[in-house]
């Protein structure tokens, strides 16, 4: 037996009506199925799809736009042809607003009604073509941008393998060279001491470099970090990380002032970040601040976040570099002149460890007057008291 094209339910108060569809429709390779009033035919609609349904408009008790609401609501695609009589032709007209998509007026013959029927099948048969066609369109486009995107990634990643190699080979190559002139002979033995000094320089150039390398990839790593959260005093990170510097600012002759606002919370997160956060700003502020110069750190709570900001009064941030300070193994040209030594990753990994806590960091720089960072980190980090 040939398996049906589709399904139709009638739902009509007339048996005459129900019986005389099963009839006109029974050589169409239809399943037609019968529903006496509203309530039936809502029953058998919850029971299974239909493809379309042929609906008395006027019934006692449940209604047939309350029938047409709740059908179009589990299927919108469902085709509903209103069964009218001449003095419902208003509520017929209602149905069609309301998302039928055609109606029959009492009597129509058989050849009108397959007729009605054939027409709504295909326009199902269109319509759900159509939503076919959309959804493959949207998978495609999720695809196209799935490939883009991993496109980008190998990108980036070919580019950082290349700036890895590069970087790592620098200190590598001055190492080398360095020893293939004592080996070789054309270093007085006297010179050997100022050789050495510079390979030992450059090989801590190495390990300095190695050592962000490897910070970096933990921080980006993830799931691994969830581990070591605890609750966290910010102020208390900071401190660790100034009494560490302590010598580095009395060397230069540095001021440094830490102000510190009232309430600051904990919050949950590793400690080897923020140290490390704070670590790295510091050390920056620092680092290209010339002698006499003044390093000033802030940490306040707005309420929605905990605000933090190293300020200096060094070389500043020429306005076409700042864009690509968070860059892998990026220093700005003044930079660079300024302090030989630099891996260009702090900034990175401050970057990273922000991202990592949903945070945020700004700069506002002048070329010769200062550079100040700005971070925050979101309220979603507090821990509620104890």
């Amino acid at each position: 037996m040939t398996e049906p094209t589709a399904t139709i339910l009638v739902i009509d108060d007339e048996q005459g009506i129900r019986e005389g569809c099963r009839r006109a429709l029974a050589g169409e390779n239809l399943e037609v199925d019968l529903a006496e009033n509203g309530e039936v035919g809502l029953r058998k609609l919850a029971e299974r799809p239909y493809d379309l349904v042929l609906l008395d408009i006027m019934m006692p008790g449940v209604g047939g736009l309350q029938v047409l609401a709740e059908a179009l609501a589990r299927d919108p695609e469902m085709i509903v042809t209103i069964i009218t009589g001449y003095a419902t032709v208003e509520l017929a007209i209602q149905a069609i607003k309301a998302g039928a998509y055609d109606f029959l007026s009492k009597p129509f013959d058989a050849a009108t009604l397959i007729h009605a029927v054939n027409q709504g099948l295909e326009r199902r048969r269109l319509s759900l073509e159509a939503q076919r066609l959309r959804a493959h369109e949207v998978e495609a486009e999720r695809l196209r941008q799935e490939k883009a995107e991993l496109q980008r990634i190998n990108q980036l990643k070919s580019r950082f393998t290349l700036l890895v190699a590069h970087e790592l080979r620098a200190p590598v190559a001055a190492i080398q060279s360095y020893l293939k002139l004592i080996l070789e002979g054309y270093v007085d033995p006297s010179q050997f001491p100022d050789i050495v000094r510079k390979a030992e320089r450059r090989a801590g150039e190495q390990l300095a470099l190695i050592s962000d390398l490897l910070e970096l990839a933990r921080i980006t790593g993830g799931p691994t970090q969830a581990d070591e959260m605890c609750s966290l005093d910010v102020v208390e990170a900071l401190e660790e990380t100034v009494d560490l510097m302590r010598g580095q600012v009395e060397e230069k002759g540095l001021g440094l002032q830490i102000e510190i606002g009232p309430d600051i919370p904990l919050i949950a997160a590793n400690p080897k970040h923020i140290r490390q956060l704070w670590n790295n700003l510091l050390s920056n502020a620092i680092k290209y601040t010339p002698t006499g110069g003044q390093v000033t750190v802030q940490v306040a709570c707005d309420g929605a976040a905990i605000v933090g900001s190293v300020q200096d009064t060094g070389i500043g941030i020429p306005p076409e570099d700042q864009a690509h300070l968070f860059e892998d193994f990026f220093r700005a040209r003044n930079a660079k002149e300024f302090e030989r030594m630099g891996t260009g990753l702090g900034l990175s990994i401050v970057k990273a460890i922000l991202d990592l806590y949903s945070g945020q960091i700004e700069v506002a720089s002048e070329v010769g007057k200062g550079t100040t960072f700005t971070f925050s980190l979101p309220t979603s980090c507090f821990l509620p008291p104890a």
